[in-house]
């Protein structure tokens, strides 16, 4: 747990937990690293694990500048050229995964792996690209938070799990209590980074991976489409995919045994089996 400067000499907090092959876990948007709580709990037994707040999020919410991918992205490889990282598996949750596909480009060569977490190349539809949401619903979060944006994330945050995903969960109540006390953005760096995440397009970056990747989804994602994550697959030369069933938007929460497990082995898969 610590700070690190990015080329702008701004301060931006980091998680760190474990010792291992390192893997950097990117969070999504109005998210800190605090929403991989079972991460840094299940795997750094195994593994040296990482998780930045983005620009505006969690404790960098001192950050200045717009939140566009490409300050997202300079942040990440600024944090890698700070802790001198080499040979990371770099794992990216929804707008997490499209920073992680962004940076791709200027980090391969520190990189040993990729997970895209319910990701999407494409956050809204397009002619040549169905597989998004309707501009609609953009414009929709959009007028949310900035009627109330403390009410516009409770919308969202319930819109993360499958409709049932939580009844009788052993870990419901942890996982509301987890979503309810993650510090929020102000509505100024929401909206900027929401129209950064509604105008992003990283189609054009998938044919150029040429690391291992694997896709994590569930079946019942609203917010990113299941055809989003098998649409990666069929553009990242060698991905694989995983697709957890009756799961919505945050398999690392609600299937967090699952979903740490796949991570592991996709270490070991890169790495070798640990002694």
């Amino acid at each position: 747990m610590s700070w690190y400067r990015n080329r702008s000499g701004e301060q931006l907090w980091y998680e760190e937990q474990g010792i291992g092959c390192p893997v950097v876990l990117v969070h999504g948007w109005c998210m800190s690293s605090a929403v991989w709580k079972y991460q840094f709990a299940g795997i750094s037994g195994d593994l040296r694990i990482m998780a930045p707040d983005l620009r505006g999020h969690g404790r960098s919410r001192g950050s200045a500048g717009h939140m566009s991918f490409d300050g997202f992205a300079n942040d990440l490889i600024d944090m890698f050229d700070c802790l001198e990282l080499s040979k990371v598996i770099l794992v990216g949750w929804s707008m997490g995964a499209q920073i992680a596909l962004h940076a791709s480009t200027e980090l391969s060569d520190r990189l040993a792996g990729l997970v895209l977490v319910s990701a999407t190349p494409r956050f809204t539809a397009s002619d040549d690209f169905p597989f998004g949401l309707q501009g609609s619903e953009a414009d929709g979060m959009r007028l949310k938070v900035q009627r109330n944006s403390q009410r516009a994330l409770e919308g969202f945050f319930s819109r993360i799990f499958a409709e049932g995903e939580l009844e009788g969960h052993h870990l419901a109540s942890e996982i509301k209590q987890l979503l309810s006390e993650m510090p929020s953005p102000d509505s100024t760096a929401l909206l900027d980074a929401l129209e950064t995440l509604t105008r992003a397009d990283m189609r054009h970056v998938l044919a150029s991976i040429a690391i291992p990747t694997l896709i994590l989804n569930g079946t019942h994602d609203r917010i990113c489409l299941p055809q989003a994550s098998t649409y990666l697959r069929k553009h990242i030369p060698g991905a694989e995919q995983t697709v957890i069933p009756g799961c919505g938007h945050a398999p690392f929460l609600t299937q967090s045994k699952l979903f740490n497990a796949e991570i592991i082995q996709f270490s070991r898969s890169i790495f070798g089996t640990k002694d």
